[in-house]
C-alpha cells in the first residue's frame, strides 16, 4: 500500500497494465460504484488526483486511463468497488485512440467509418 487515508488505500495493481498501474480501493465494503454513497463517490474522486500525483514522481507518464468495472457484464471480477489509474505511455501502443472505447473493439474505431 503506497497511500492509507480513513476512507481508502491506494496500492499497485499486482497485474498491470503498465508500469504504475494503481487502484484506489475504499476501505467500507462497497460492490460497485452505483452502491456508493455520494460522499464515498466524492472521496475516491478527489483520490484520482492524489494517486496520479505519487505515480507522476515514479513514472512520468505522459497520460491516464481512469476507471472501474461496474458488474459482471462489465468485467467486474472482484466483488469490490476499485478504480483503476493506468499511466499511458507516448508509443505503448501504435494508436491509442479511442482508449476505453475498445473494451467493444468492433465500436472503437468509429474515426475510420465515413
Amino acid at each position: 500500500m503506497f497511500i492509507d487515508r480513513s476512507v481508502y488505500a491506494a496500492i499497485w495493481d499486482v497485474y498491470p497494465v503498465s508500469p504504475g498501474h494503481a487502484l484506489i480501493v475504499p476501505k467500507e465494503h462497497v460492490a460497485e460504484w452505483s452502491s456508493a454513497s455520494t460522499e464515498l463517490q466524492q472521496e475516491l474522486t478527489a483520490a484520482i488526483a492524489v494517486v496520479q500525483s505519487e505515480i507522476e514522481k515514479l513514472y512520468q507518464p505522459d497520460g491516464y486511463n481512469v476507471g472501474f468495472n461496474s458488474g459482471a457484464a462489465a468485467g467486474q471480477t472482484v466483488n469490490h468497488l476499485h478504480i483503476h489509474i493506468i499511466p499511458r505511455y507516448l508509443g505503448d501502443l501504435p494508436d491509442p485512440r479511442g482508449g476505453v472505447r475498445w473494451v467493444i473493439p468492433d465500436k472503437a474505431n468509429y474515426w475510420s467509418e465515413s
